[in-house]
């Protein structure tokens, strides 16, 4: 499967990003009529190419113009690699170094210099330039960062930045994990005439398919997924990496904005506080002070909050602490996400830093217990190798007892960490009576989506049958689970309306067998041959359905014994309900008599041979009517 990459551009306005997108795809990403006229890109702009080796390139045209900042940061959601461009002509401008910091502070870690407008300047003018810009990037993210010398006009260049490009994606960019819970921060939302609600954003995490149920955080509003589209295409699922745009049934437009997130129901909470490592950049004029009110920006998120300090007075140039951010409105984020911070008056970037505890409570300044569990939290911590354990365990589940015993820990630390992560999402439970097993989400939706789709599959194949059996869901998907774990996670996707049972089958919640023209012929045949039949029984497999196929008719029968349509009396032999029903009313009457009755009244009694008395007599045996009395021909009332 082909790799899909999300490149985005930074640097300062008019240095040519716009311009060097279209080189490298041939289109253009302005999409405001206001964003061509003043030549400035307001909002963000997508468009994509391929490589040679088949992955392909989203590109995102991040706003270059100061007062776009947060529209940058919403461009930086999902990036794997980052392209800075610098005009030759003009150099690292002060704008150019807030990206740098931002993209920093956001956790980007590969990229690429793009020197561009070299057509402007002399071969000497370059070297100087590409000096100047090696010393300017000592200490930084971008230290090592290859450097390319384009004209995005003229197409100077162009070939060896995709060679660049392939190049660092191919030995550096970690695939996105696409079997895990997806997440889908939102940078655009607009209603399209017989359409909808239609959203837009980088997928982060895991796969969407077509009519999936989603929740949209922190609204929390359960939605379906109705269509979605990748570069313009309609498709019916979309993976980690993918730039998407979906649209949504049973949510308005007016209910969402940039910042909202559409994750698995039930999958994160919302909060006003987060608690979060922060880092002031060294480049900051300013002190960070206790109760600072800030721009908080994360994904495509911008809030305003209160910085309450915890373990410092206040946090200078260079330093970092921990801190917990009060919010003025609810965000729903996950342990890890990266955030950035600037000034509320004048709106300056001071900082950023990593989010510890997306769900805290609140916390009074200086306290030693609650500063130590933050250094835990940020360390890495013993939850973190256990999910490790958990994750490497996907075809068998893990216990709490092993996992106590792979890392060394206390049952007591095991439990909660484990019920830290199930709180987060990350882990699913199945508490048994001698033990509890625990799953990783990620292996849970990737079974999840194995068994939408393989039961989907089989509906197409045989729509006359009820479903897959469970025992053979069991043994083709899960063989590895214990029967006893299985059952309460085929209870859990019942429960959660995944699945639907009918009777000892499963199937898609929506799914009915087709009451079409195939259906009521073999109906109205096996009804009007049994009726003639009635007790003189004809073998099923002597009876003409013409063209129908043999398999259609067999999956049938076996949905008319399972609405006790027809009822099987012995191999090859069926009868409908209502007539072996008639059969047992005249045997119980005839017992009440005498309690003694043989093969030959029976036959006598329905009008019968004695070929068809036999398998009616064993038929009562087996629901408990009759039962032998040491004789073949005899049978005593079953009381």
């Amino acid at each position: 499967m082909m790799k899909n990459i999300i490149i985005g551009t930074a640097g300062h306005i008019d240095h040519g990003k716009t311009t060097l997108i279209k080189a490298l795809t041939g289109r253009n990403t302005d999409r405001w009529l206001e964003e061509q006229k003043r030549g400035i890109t307001i909002d963000l702009g997508f468009t994509y190419f391929d490589l040679k080796n088949g992955d392909r390139v989203g590109m995102i045209d991040v706003p270059g113009h100061e007062r776009f900042i947060n529209n940058m940061v919403a461009g930086v959601v999902g990036m794997d690699l980052v392209m800075l461009v610098i005009a030759a002509d003009e150099g690292i401008m002060p704008q150019t170094r807030e990206h740098m910091d931002i993209l920093g502070q956001l956790g980007i870690e590969k990229s690429i210099i793009v020197l561009n407008k070299c057509d402007l300047v002399d071969p000497d003018w370059l070297e100087l330039m590409e000096e100047e810009i090696k010393e300017e990037l000592e200490g930084t993210f971008l230290e090592h960062a290859p450097i390319v010398e384009v004209s995005a006009v003229t197409g100077q260049g162009i070939p060896q930045l995709k060679e660049v490009i392939e190049k660092l994606t191919e030995e550096e960019v970690v695939e996105k994990d696409i079997h895990t819970i997806p997440r889908l921060p939102i940078d655009r939302v607009f209603t399209l005439s017989g359409f909808g609600t239609i959203v837009t954003g980088t997928l982060l995490a895991g796969t969407i398919s077509k009519d999936d149920s989603l929740q949209m955080y922190p609204v929390e509003k359960e939605c379906k997924i109705r269509n979605i589209q990748v570069h313009g295409e309609n498709v019916d699922r979309c993976y980690a990496g993918q730039r998407v745009a979906i649209n949504l049934s049973n949510v308005k437009k007016s209910e969402i904005q940039r910042g909202c997130v559409l994750a698995a129901p039930n999958n994160m909470k919302n909060t006003t506080l987060l608690d979060v490592k922060l880092n002031v950049l060294p480049t900051s004029n300013r002190v960070l002070q206790n109760q600072a009110r800030l721009h908080f920006f994360t994904g495509t998120s911008e809030i305003l909050c209160r910085a309450v300090l915890l373990d410092k007075e206040e946090i200078a140039a260079g330093e970092s602490g921990f801190v917990q951010l009060r919010l003025e409105e609810e965000i729903a984020l996950r342990r890890g996400d990266r955030f950035v911070v600037r000034f509320y008056s004048p709106m300056e970037t001071i900082g950023g830093g990593v989010v510890l505890e997306p769900n805290p409570k609140k916390k009074k300044r200086f306290d030693a217990a609650a500063i130590e569990e933050l250094k835990r939290k940020e360390s890495g911590s013993s939850e973190d190798v256990i999910e490790l354990h958990i994750k490497s365990h996907g075809e068998t589940m893990i216990t709490l007892n092993e996992l106590a015993k792979l890392t060394a820990l206390s049952m007591d630390e095991v439990v909660e960490d484990v019920n830290s992560l199930h709180a987060q999402g990350i882990v699913k439970i199945f508490p048994m009576k001698k033990d509890t097993y625990v799953w990783h989400t990620a292996h849970e939706q990737e079974i999840r989506h194995t068994l939408l789709e393989a039961i989907g599959k089989y509906h197409e194949k045989y729509p006359y049958r009820l479903g897959i059996q469970k025992a053979e869901i069991h043994t083709t998907y899960l063989k590895k689970i214990k029967k006893n774990v299985f059952d309460m996670y085929m209870e859990m996707l019942l429960e959660e309306g995944v699945l639907r049972r009918d009777q000892e089958f499963l199937c898609l919640p929506d799914f009915a067998v087709p009451k079409d023209a195939v259906y009521e012929k073999v109906y109205h045949i096996v009804q009007k041959e049994l009726r003639n039949a009635k007790f003189d029984f004809i073998r099923f497999s002597e009876i003409s359905f013409g063209q129908i196929d043999k398999q259609i008719v067999e999956d049938l029968l076996q949905l008319f014994m399972g609405e006790e349509i027809v009822v099987k009396i012995a191999e090859d032999i069926y009868t409908l309900k209502d007539i072996i029903d008639e059969a047992k009313e005249v045997i119980q009457n005839r017992l009440q008599e005498n309690p003694l009755i043989t093969i030959a009244e029976v036959r006598d009694l329905l009008g019968t041979s004695r070929k068809s008395a036999k398998p009616i007599l064993e038929y009562m045996d087996s629901i408990k009517v009759t039962k032998k009395n040491g004789t073949e021909s005899e049978r005593v009332a079953y009381i």
